[in-house]
């Protein structure tokens, strides 16, 4: 787990001085504290932040074999079977990384197909002068690019590109629109006009500093129609193989780990699996708790599993004066923006777990591979039962909130929706829609910046291949039934742990963000009015009364959103450091 970042130089072009590459160090360095690491090559410049996982002495990057020069962030699962294979006499480090450089030498620019993890890659061959920038199928880890005159600049954020000059600090208007509306952003093109992510997937070919080729893995199998009925027991003992092999696979590392424990299905089954596996310490889980009226809380039945896995085992109780404390940070580590308010339990969560471990298991990609989210459900009946599209509304709507109707916010979901109908059945196609969009540009996204601002790492056994496919190739008659999704996932938990009660009605994970924003509605209201960013597309009197009335059903996540962009734009598109609280950040310099 690590931060990369680098440069490939058009023909002719120089090379860029060295204090450009120690900005983009420095702006990495929270995603790889254990030391930066430079390759100056003729025609490249590559940079490697550290954080030590596995081959703690000798795994240190760029890693070189041939003409090959590699930086990766991220963990191969499959390293000790690629060993196997290619031969340990051809290695040179113990590190996970190392293999994806042995298979580029033997299966060139195909080389991804091989490999069973979560990756941002960037090889380059100094004999072609070219690049590949690869990303995992599911987009775990993030990656990004920006064309300039001398060639393409890259790096595990945006942030590090702006801090380095490579990127003005612009915004692309039509992704801000999105992030209003949707709470994230959708599609290759990032909120910055001129950043471009690499795609969950996606192998990159840059030769001579322009690109000229792009490949895709997918993340899913291809099933184009309906597969043979399982039995269920049949499906069970599948996926049992399947969560223990991909449990036992994320396990592997050299420093300590532990597992967020929300009480939810996808959590619950991690700690399940874990609890099955042999350990010579015992696992140590953290729980999130609301200290709100009325807030959700599923405290204690995570305590009870933890206690009962033999756990040590911590809840962590949040308040209001806690996140008006923190917020200006939280907002800031989230460059790629997504208004998702569980990026406060999230960034709480790790910054406590980082005393203890330096790597986290988590349990997304359950929702979207098991068919837990009810708006699958909904979406997948017939209009005259009910069924509506899947995010057809937008945060803003009805709201008379915005200065101008949001317009064309839905092109990057009707893109992907498009794509998604390839898939073998109504119910499939749904998940697949959130598979390609909100599954990395949220979920994931989160995961990674929340993590990564404490120097953790983040693992999601759920998103492995194949345990991937084994969901995929389930019939909607296991991923639902009557109106419970998850349906396998729910009798593979109730068969190995029947205390957590996986058919029991679930309370969810809801963040009080509402409740808090209307207790100190007239204060907020008027800071956030105030803000040049929020002139420019909103009505101040409207912010004002939308913030009084926070505690509403649609007027709370509204008010949150602008919140959020308030202090995202100052961290972001001003380059304010966010040193102060929520208040008097928001006091400065209107």
């Amino acid at each position: 787990m690590c931060g990369i970042g680098g440069i490939v130089y058009k023909p002719g072009a120089q090379a860029l001085p060295q204090d450009v590459l120690d900005r983009m160090a420095a702006a990495l360095r929270h995603r790889g504290p254990d030391g930066a690491h430079f390759a100056r090559l003729t025609q490249a410049d590559l940079i490697h932040t550290r954080l030590s996982i596995i081959d703690l002495a000798g795994g240190d990057q760029p890693l070189t074999a041939g003409t090959g020069t590699l930086i990766a962030n991220g963990e191969i699962y499959n390293d000790p079977q690629l060993r196997a294979q290619i031969g340990p006499e051809h290695f040179k480090t113990g590190s996970d990384c190392e293999s994806p450089l042995r298979v580029w030498q033997r299966e060139g620019t195909h080389y991804t197909a091989h490999l069973r993890g979560m990756y941002a890659i960037a090889l380059y061959d100094s004999a072609k002068n070219e690049l590949l920038l690869s990303r995992d199928p599911f987009g775990i880890k993030p990656l990004y690019l920006t064309e300039f005159s001398g060639g393409i600049a890259f790096a595990s954020e945006p942030e590090v590109l702006l801090a380095a000059g490579l990127s003005p600090r612009t915004l692309n208007t039509q992704a801000r629109t999105e992030l209003l509306q949707i709470q994230f952003t959708t599609g290759r093109n990032t909120i910055f006009e001129g950043i471009d992510r690499v795609r969950p997937g996606e192998t990159i070919r840059i030769v001579h500093g322009s690109i000229v080729e792009r490949q895709t893995r997918p993340a899913l199998p291809a099933v184009t129609r309906p597969l043979p009925m399982l039995s269920e027991e049949q499906a069970l003992k599948q996926l049992d193989h399947a969560i223990m092999d991909s449990v036992q696979a994320h396990e592997r590392a050299d420093v300590p780990f532990g597992l967020f424990l929300s009480g939810g299905i996808d959590s619950a089954t991690l700690l399940t699996a874990m609890q099955r596996l042999p350990r010579t310490a015992p696992l140590k889980t953290w729980t999130a708790v609301f200290d709100a009226p009325n807030a959700a809380n599923e405290a204690q039945t995570a305590a009870t599993l933890a206690h009962a896995a033999q756990a040590e085992h911590e809840t962590l109780t949040l308040t209001a004066p806690m996140v008006w404390a923190h917020l200006p940070a939280i907002a800031a580590c989230m460059d790629d923006p997504a208004a998702d308010y569980a990026i406060i339990p999230t960034w709480f969560l790790a910054r406590k777990a980082a005393q203890d471990v330096r790597v986290i298991l988590s349990g997304e990609g359950g929702d979207e591979l098991f068919c837990g989210y009810g708006r699958y459900r909904t979406a997948a009946r017939p209009w005259w039962r009910g069924g509506r599209r899947m995010w057809r509304h937008g945060m803003f709507d009805g709201l008379d909130v915005l200065r101008t109707p949001p317009k064309n916010w839905r092109e990057g979901l009707s893109a992907a929706e498009h794509t998604a109908h390839a898939s073998p059945t109504k119910l499939s196609a749904l998940q697949a829609l959130d598979i390609a969009e909100w599954l990395p540009n949220d979920l994931l996204l989160k995961l990674d910046r929340c993590l990564m601002a404490h120097g953790l790492e983040g693992r999601t056994p759920l998103l492995d291949p194949a345990l991937a496919a084994c969901a995929w190739h389930l019939p909607d008659t296991l991923r639902v039934q009557g109106n419970k999704g998850k349906w396998l996932l729910r009798r593979w938990l109730e068969q190995h742990n029947p205390a957590a009660h996986p058919f029991a009605p679930k309370q969810g994970f809801t963040v009080p963000i509402g409740t808090w924003i209307a207790q100190k509605g007239h204060l907020l209201g008027e800071l956030v009015a105030q803000q040049e960013c929020i002139q420019a597309i909103a009505k101040p009197e409207q912010v004002k009364m939308l913030f009084k009335t926070a505690d509403q059903r649609k007027q709370g996540p509204a008010a949150w959103t602008l919140l959020f962009y308030a202090l995202w734009h100052r961290a972001h598109i001003r380059a304010l450091a966010p040193d102060a609280d929520v208040f008097d950040t928001l006091s400065q310099n209107p």
